[in-house]
């Protein structure tokens, strides 16, 4: 493959929380790095044979590293493909993916891991490493080769949507990956609490006659883990958390133990229960949709730093799965494509400042999961994305480029429009109104 030709982007607003930069300049990327990106690349020769691009009005963002993503390949196809999941990500201005275990078969071997990462080399349009399996099967029975996997280039572990039950399995898991500084990313929902619950408890859910689960069977297994975290000195993550509670149980966490993070997902930032309306299983998601005031304590966490990352949790399911009573209906949404544009109504409110938001989806999971990535510094490798953060749209379904139309923002009405994906240097979505070469 060639390499891609040079990029120029002048007059445009970069915002890189990687640098703490947030100014108008130029950004230019050779050879699948970025060789300049600030006010100071202003006049610097550009290389030769450059596309040179006019990006007034328009933002420069690392490109977006999403955490939590779940695929059908391996067993799965007909839901996701890694290369249809990709396309997705890029649509959205995502340039790298971890990918969740929860396959079939499932990633509890370094065989599948390897397969994983292969299939995204020939395929994937952006980055994809691949987490793998805390437990054999995802049963929470029996350990998998943390070591093993992480000389194979794998950094974090996780059961996916399965919490585990067995607390001296969970402490032995964790004692084994601080030894091999892994990241440790758990579901925190007890599945004996929420039992058939497909809703939060309350009134709403009495309401609507759907059975409901209390805000507990988050709480009590959060509590549990970072408790474990602090006995261990594991690096440990909250998959994500959803209700007010979890957030001052984790806000007093982190201030005896730095190794301690979480993610929240564009879902539960954005949405409430009120929304699932006339039993819309679009909007069956684990963990369920919160209340308002929950709503609001997520969106006050991730600004005060609580919580660190934002995640898509991209979870694709076909017309089959949803196409049931609420309660029976499969649970989750894709998201790869809404995640920043949805994100964006949060820096449109006031809610969150801009490069705090940005932070969360760029430098932060970056960093959490070890990557050269979310960030725009010389040097880097030249991921990034040109996004019109004004440009209104409308996400109906002929926009969907996920194999599953599952979203929980059908027709939903943005502010903040992705125009361009770049991956190594090399294009990977360009949108029909992008910026072109004068």
């Amino acid at each position: 493959m060639s390499a891609p030709r040079p990029l120029v982007v002048e007059n445009v607003r970069i915002v890189d929380p990687s640098r703490r930069l947030d100014e108008t300049g130029t950004l230019i990327a050779h050879e699948g790095r970025i060789l300049a990106a600030g006010a100071e690349a202003r006049g610097q020769g550009h290389p030769e044979g450059a596309e040179i691009v006019d990006g007034r009005g328009l933002l420069a963002l690392p490109g977006l590293v999403d955490a939590r993503v779940f695929i059908g390949e391996p067993g799965g196809e007909h839901r996701e493909t890694i290369r249809s999941a990709s396309r997705a990500a890029a649509a959205g201005g995502i340039t790298s993916i971890l990918t969740m275990p929860n396959t079939n078969p499932v990633v509890d071997d370094v065989a599948l891991a390897q397969y994983v990462m292969r299939t995204a080399r020939e395929t994937a349009f952006v980055n994809v490493f691949p987490a793998a399996a805390l437990t054999r099967g995802l049963e929470g029975k029996e350990m998998t080769e943390i070591g093993l996997f992480t000389e194979a280039g794998v950094s974090a572990f996780t059961d996916g949507r399965q919490t585990i039950r067995n607390s001296g399995l969970l402490r032995r898991i964790m004692t084994y990956a601080r030894d091999f500084d892994a990241l440790i990313m758990h579901e925190t929902q007890d599945a004996d609490l929420t039992g058939a619950g497909v809703m939060t408890e309350g009134l709403l859910a009495s309401w609507l006659g759907l059975p409901a689960a209390p805000r507990e069977a988050e709480i009590i297994p959060l509590e549990r883990d970072l408790r474990l975290a602090a006995l261990t000195g594991c690096r440990y993550h909250a998959a994500g958390i959803s209700v007010a509670a979890s957030a001052e149980i984790l806000r007093a966490a982190k201030r005896s133990n730095r190794r301690v993070t979480a993610a929240v997902s564009i879902n539960h930032l954005s949405l409430n229960e009120n929304d699932i309306g006339e039993y819309r299983t679009f909007f069956r998601l684990v963990p369920p949709l919160r209340a308002e005031d929950d709503r609001q304590a997520m969106v006050e966490a991730l600004a005060d730093g609580t919580i660190d990352i934002i995640v898509s949790a991209h979870d694709p399911h076909d017309a089959d799965g949803k196409r049931h009573p609420f309660a029976e209906a499969e649970a989750g949404a894709i998201g790869l494509e809404t995640l920043l544009p949805a994100a964006l109504r949060l820096h449109h409110s006031g809610a969150v400042p801009l490069m705090r938001l940005v932070e969360a989806m760029t430098s932060a999971p970056a960093a959490l999961l070890k990557l050269d990535r979310g960030t725009l510094k010389p040097g880097a490798p030249a991921d990034l994305c040109l996004v019109d953060p004004n440009a209104p749209f409308i996400y109906s379904k002929d926009r969907i480029r996920s194999k599953s139309k599952n979203t929980a923002f059908e027709n939903a009405r943005f502010q903040g429009e992705v125009l361009r994906t770049v991956v190594g240097g090399r294009t990977v979505f360009e949108a029909e109104r992008a910026p072109r070469e004068a």
